[in-house]
């Protein structure tokens, strides 16, 4: 597995803990807490895009 930073987990009311990382080869990665070897990953720019999309409301209607 490569050298994955992992962030504080980050905890939604009642939900699953996701947990956001990154390496030093500019891949970001997306698991749940306690599944980190089980992880999304794309780079970081696509994470980065993915955050800027959801703080827009791009994704509201999947709540």
């Amino acid at each position: 597995m490569p050298g994955i930073t992992w962030e504080e987990p980050f905890c939604g009311e009642g939900a699953s803990c996701y947990r956001l990382g990154t390496d030093d080869q500019g891949n970001s990665y997306i698991a749940l807490v306690g599944q980190e070897a089980h992880h999304l990953t794309d780079s970081r720019e696509a994470l980065r895009q993915m955050i800027r999309d959801i703080k827009a409301g791009k994704a509201d209607h999947l709540l």
